[in-house]
């Protein structure tokens, strides 16, 4: 299986470059025309010249969308990390847990406290009637 990894890298490169140009924009395609390049790609795709020369010099490199890089924004926009023992709203969410939980405990200590009655007068119960 392995040995038919590099045929199955190029085969799938030749056809991502030979989509990418069809569905390239005429207006974004640079050096050739449109059709001059799919036909450079069906020839030399066997070779990886033809799909690498479309990748490199086909078509137009566009910036990025919003006209920042992902970089930028996060040099514009930092937080502070706040470690959990010294964040307010963590410790306060610990806090109405911590409530949640013991009142959760309370209750299941006086339902065993009520069964384990019922059960003493069920007892108490079978033994007078012996």
């Amino acid at each position: 299986m392995l040995r038919y990894l590099p045929f199955l890298l190029v085969l799938a490169l030749w056809i991502y470059a030979f989509i990418d140009c069809l569905n390239t924009p005429e207006e974004e395609v640079r050096g050739l025309p449109k059709v001059v390049w799919v036909i450079i790609i069906l020839l030399f795709g066997e070779v990886l010249v033809g799909p690498i020369a479309w990748l490199v010099a086909g078509r137009a490199r566009r910036g990025p969308g919003g006209g920042s890089t992902p970089s930028e924004w996060h040099r514009n926009h930092r937080t502070e990390f706040v470690a959990p023992d010294d964040n307010p709203e963590f410790l306060q969410s610990l806090k109405a847990e911590s409530k949640k939980d013991e009142a959760l405990l309370k209750d299941w200590e006086a339902d065993l406290r009520r069964r384990e009655e019922e059960l003493r007068r069920r007892e108490r119960e079978e033994d007078s009637k012996d």
